[in-house]
């Protein structure tokens, strides 16, 4: 007889949350080589907090990066709820843009294996794109030959240069104009 899992206490759960909250901000500040002792320092705990939260540096890295596509993922049908499906497809890929951002920052700390991370998130995004990418088609706001793989294609060329600086700016400029593509040519 297995005893069920209990919940953790709110306490708990708020010192994680900060946790991660701390160590994104610390990675974005001074990049992959941040201390542990930093992360705790930025999230107001001990060191020891840290530790039961995330045992290795890894399992934190892990964490926050899966907490950024996840995030990204949740954006999905907020966008399509309060914009048209095309202008939320836009406005997604300008979060895919800050994600990769943040990606390379993160991805930079981790030391282990990467392979279940990147095909866990990889899916999670693929998924999130095909959504809007239904929507817009189906509201008659990209042109209908279109599908997530075709911008998937063109988005990689996008994040050839990650890192570099501008990069961002350049990226969202070229969604901008990949967007303007996409409409429906006029007398179709």
């Amino acid at each position: 007889m297995s005893v069920p899992a209990r919940k953790p206490r709110a306490d708990s759960q708020r010192n994680r949350e900060r946790l991660l909250d701390a160590a994104r901000a610390a990675f974005e500040a001074t990049g992959p080589e941040v201390t542990l002792d930093e992360v705790a320092r930025r999230a107001e705990v001990g060191i020891g907090t840290l530790y039961r939260h995330f045992p290795t540096r890894d399992a934190l890295v892990e964490a926050v990066y899966r907490r950024e596509v996840e995030a990204l993922a949740a954006t999905v049908e907020p966008l399509l709820s309060q914009h048209r499906p095309a202008d939320a497809l836009r406005r997604w890929m300008h979060l895919l843009v800050d994600y990769v951002a943040a990606k390379k920052l993160i991805v930079a700390a981790l030391s282990g294996p990467t392979d279940d991370l990147y095909a866990a998130s990889g899916q999670l995004i693929t998924t999130s794109l095909d959504a809007l990418v239904e929507a817009a088609r189906a509201a008659g706001d990209i042109r209908p030959d279109v599908d997530a793989a075709d911008l998937k294609r063109l988005m990689s060329g996008f994040f050839a240069g990650a890192g570099e600086p501008g990069w961002a700016d350049s990226a969202r400029r070229l969604v901008d104009i990949l967007m303007d593509g996409l409409k429906v040519p006029v007398g179709v």
